[in-house]
């Protein structure tokens, strides 16, 4: 289990390393996005987690964010001293997995960086539990133009492939196997984030949910996702 932590406070980085030292055998520790960028090529593909601050020397986190979207579903928890909402919602619109503000404390940080990895090895193992169970229902789902394959982890809509993270693929995955069914909140945040939801910050689902329907739904006639006002969100 690897980690690269991406953070200017050499103590900081540390702190944390130490912090999760029961969840990780090695640690890639950077303190810019040059330095970061320089080292995902080298081991990125070796990564089950990147922690991420978003007030760096050269530049934004999320410029390194980007980055890494355009190559890795790899979970991000980002950092960031900025109690503000635009942040996290710009930093989830961009693929970030989790939002933790500083200051932390390291039993929160451990319990979202778990719950992380728990769900990033779901999605990675999901192929080969499935394999196991002889299940009436397809990995590959067909939807008007849409094609979502579980299986290979590839998602397609016409002729272009879509980018789902970790998140977006479980909550599809979930509405998908729900099909016309009111899903709510809370059972939702507990199917995504499980023993960690209490820790969620209360917008991250809704944030979540519109990343996703902007992908799928995003100039098709039919819409797939709706709200279901004080009920929850339903899939048809």
């Amino acid at each position: 289990m690897s980690i690269q932590i991406v953070e200017d406070d050499k103590t900081l980085s540390e702190g944390i390393s130490i912090s999760l030292a029961d969840a990780a055998e090695v640690f890639y520790k950077e303190y810019t996005i040059g330095n970061a960028k320089a080292g995902f090529e080298k081991y990125g593909s070796e990564l089950n987690l990147i922690i991420l601050d978003l007030n760096l020397p050269d530049g934004i986190g999320y410029d390194y964010l980007k980055y890494v979207r355009e190559k890795s579903d790899v979970p991000v928890l980002i950092l960031t001293a900025n109690d503000l909402e635009i942040d996290e919602v710009t930093g989830l619109t961009i693929g970030a997995d989790d939002f933790l503000t500083k200051p932390f404390s390291l039993a929160v940080l451990r319990a979202r960086v778990n719950a992380l990895i728990r769900r990033s090895r779901i999605t990675q193992n999901q192929d080969t539990s499935d394999k196991k169970v002889e299940a009436a229902s397809s990995n590959v789902y067909e939807i008007d133009d849409m094609v979502f394959d579980f299986d290979k982890l590839t998602f397609s809509k016409g002729n272009e492939d879509i980018f789902l993270s970790v998140n977006e693929q479980r909550l599809l995955k979930i509405f998908l196997d729900n099909k016309g069914l009111i899903l709510t909140r809370d059972t939702l945040i507990e199917r995504l984030w499980g023993d960690s939801g209490e820790y969620v910050e209360e917008n991250a689902l809704s944030v979540t949910v519109n990343r996703l329907r902007s992908k799928i739904d995003s100039g098709s006639k039919e819409k797939h996702i709706s709200t279901v006002y004080g009920q929850g969100y339903k899939f048809d």
